[in-house]
């Protein structure tokens, strides 16, 4: 015969559920939170450096064509 649960053990046993969904919860966005900042780092870094050397790379195109132009002399 199935034991009775009572509706106090039912409840009990529901909020020690919700307990543990909460920390899992919990947990997993910090981890996805700070997961999500570093990435946001990494891809602010190589946007930074991108862009640099874009300005580089004009800097230089810009110089040559000056050359050519005679506008300015050989380095």
């Amino acid at each position: 015969m199935a034991a009775q649960v009572t509706e106090a053990d039912q409840i009990k046993q529901f909020k020690e559920f919700l307990g543990t969904y909460n920390k899992l919860t919990e947990n997993c966005f910090m981890d996805c939170s700070t997961c999500s900042e570093s990435c946001l780092q990494k891809y602010l870094k190589m946007t930074q450096r991108i862009s640099m050397r874009f300005q580089e790379y004009h800097i230089q195109q810009n110089e040559a064509l000056a050359q050519k132009a005679g506008l300015i002399g050989p380095r």
